[in-house]
């Protein structure tokens, strides 16, 4: 069985309330490539998005402590849960197994999709996906966020910031560095990205909103994004 991997941003599940219009978009052409592709299967690893970002300035607010890091990271993962749930159930039967919350765990996988969310503090779902990725034997992870590539510089900081096609390891380690904080924004979290490269796996950045963009990273066609290998 062909297992595809996909980091699916919270930003994009539940920018601020859950998008019920994307999700179900995406679930829509999921189903349609797995009706089209009998030796595929999708696994799922859902971000926290709008809400973790809101209980996580909630919590900075009450506790005035910034340092208090796994706790705000558990209210993050939380996030990714309750995101993570609302796309199991639109997957209805095709969706078997529970969420996932522990990708180092024995995993069943009886269906065509399996969910998985946040698993614990130090570092974001992308590294869940790669985990699972690992796992389950997938060379590739398609990472789907509010980006639709990677540049070379922040584009909110530097207006000459140019949109890449294709990075190294190298050199987009070296952009993320090393270092997770919960809430963090790039386009692939440091640990992940660290374990991805000695892992030797490509990933795929690229906007999740386009679901015919997706399709066609799923199809393996032509696409907009940026590869990281």
């Amino acid at each position: 069985m062909n297992t595809k991997v996909l980091s699916l941003g919270g930003s994009i599940v539940a920018p601020e309330f859950p998008d019920s219009a994307f999700v179900r978009e995406f679930v829509l052409m999921a189903k349609a490539f797995l009706d089209s592709h009998a030796d595929s299967r999708l696994i799922l690893v859902v971000g926290g998005g709008g809400p973790a970002r809101i209980y996580q300035k909630a919590f900075c607010e009450i506790s005035q402590n910034e340092t208090e890091a796994d706790a705000a990271d558990w209210i993050g993962i939380m996030a990714t849960r309750l995101n993570a749930q609302l796309v199991k159930a639109a997957f209805g039967s095709l969706c078997k197994n529970p969420v996932v919350t522990d990708p180092t765990a024995d995993i069943s996988f009886d269906g065509r999709v399996l969910v998985a969310a946040g698993w614990k503090p130090g570092f974001s779902t992308d590294n869940d996906a790669v985990l699972l990725a690992q796992k389950f034997g997938a060379d590739v992870v398609v990472n789907l966020s509010n980006i639709e590539k990677v540049y070379d510089d922040d584009p909110k900081k530097n207006p000459s910031a140019k949109p890449l096609d294709t990075i190294s390891w190298a050199d987009f380690r070296k952009m993320v560095g090393d270092e997770w904080s919960p809430g963090k924004n790039c386009p692939f979290d440091p640990i992940a990205s660290k374990k991805a490269s000695e892992l030797h796996l490509t990933v795929i950045c690229a906007g999740g909103r386009n679901v015919q963009n997706t399709r066609a990273i799923l199809e393996g066609n032509a696409f907009l994004g940026t590869t990281i290998r």
